[in-house]
């Protein structure tokens, strides 16, 4: 069965998560799963004192995010996309910062059980700020716990998530500096962040994701350019393709080669049947009828290539082709 898109926003405190969660949940039509921090008991304690309640702090939270994640976000997605601000994993990474000895051990064997059970997103949107930078927002919002925080601690948390995003593979990660963008007051700041997103997902207009394993190509409903992008790239990552943009070029200036040589020998055979004929419209049809399943071959691949050049580079084929049709055909 089909689940619908699912979208986790992560980042470190005061990026400015739940904000772009709230901000965007309109423009891909889901619901939203907003972590509930504030009921930790202990996390006012932990600001106070991070090394005496780090454990419980901790523990708290690993089993709330497994109750709130294992059991709200299959129901939604069988109804919905889904926008959640925060990943189960990063539990983890909190763990790592906080925890040490047999305190850290016990908690990687509860967090190794529960981990498997939760599913995991199409795509983690990494929101990326300067210590700095965090420090102003966490003021700004001013929220009572965190009226404390210790720059050390947060610039700290923030290498951590650096260190941590750039190993990790269990999703798609799009990195978004946010130094200098204000989605709140800019609407072009927003609007850019959405349209990476969506050129992200590969998705335009639609988002939610297409199957893998089709066999015999796109179903019924891949009726767009867009559509079959989306087919090619699960198809591409099913059979664990990895994005080279340089590689792919190169292999589509080969592939062009190709076609370019079927199209020479099409032009022989036209050749051939006029001089045998002296009909040129009956020439070229017998030498495109003769020649037809090379160049059909050949622009399959050239195509097959295309696609996986855009989706390299993150490029939506059906909008950069609606973009330059309404800018005007080029001479």
């Amino acid at each position: 069965m089909r689940r619908n898109l699912y979208i986790a926003i992560e980042g470190p405190i005061g990026v400015g998560k739940t904000t772009l969660a709230r901000l965007i949940q309109k423009d891909f039509g889901a619901e939203l799963l907003l972590e509930v921090f504030e009921e930790n008991p202990f996390l006012r304690d932990f600001y106070a004192d991070r090394e005496r309640y780090a454990f419980q702090t901790q523990i708290f939270f690993l089993l709330s995010r497994y109750r709130q994640q294992h059991d709200t976000i299959p129901h939604i997605l069988r109804r919905s996309p889904l926008i959640s601000d925060y990943t189960f994993a990063k539990d983890r990474l909190f763990a790592h910062l906080n925890l040490r000895g047999d305190e850290l051990d016990m908690y990687e064997r509860i967090h190794s059980i529960l981990a498997e059970k939760i599913p995991l997103p199409d795509l983690v949107v990494y929101l990326r700020a300067d210590t700095d930078v965090l420090m102003d927002r966490i003021a700004f919002r001013d929220r009572p716990y965190e009226r404390d925080m210790d720059r050390g601690y947060i610039d700290a948390l923030n290498k951590a998530y650096e260190g941590f995003f750039a190993a990790y593979d269990e999703a798609p990660v799009l990195p978004v500096d946010t130094n200098d963008l204000n989605i709140v007051s800019r609407p072009e700041d927003l609007g850019f962040v959405i349209q990476g997103i969506k050129s992200a997902l590969r998705t335009g207009v639609r988002q939610r994701p297409l199957p893998l394993g089709w066999e015999g190509g796109p179903p019924a409903e891949a009726r767009t350019l867009a559509d079959v992008q989306r087919w090619h790239l699960a198809l591409s990552k099913e059979r664990g393709a990895e994005a080279d943009p340089t590689l792919t070029f190169l292999r589509l200036q080969e592939a062009m080669g190709d076609l370019a040589s079927e199209l020479r020998a099409a032009w022989r055979a036209m050749e051939r049947h006029y001089l045998e004929t002296g009909e040129r419209a009956s020439a070229q049809r017998s030498a495109l009828e003769e020649r037809l399943p090379g160049l059909r071959e050949g622009l399959a691949t050239c195509l097959a290539y295309l696609f996986d050049l855009a989706n390299d580079l993150g490029i939506d084929l059906q909008e950069a082709c609606q973009e330059r049709m309404r800018g005007g055909r080029r001479s």
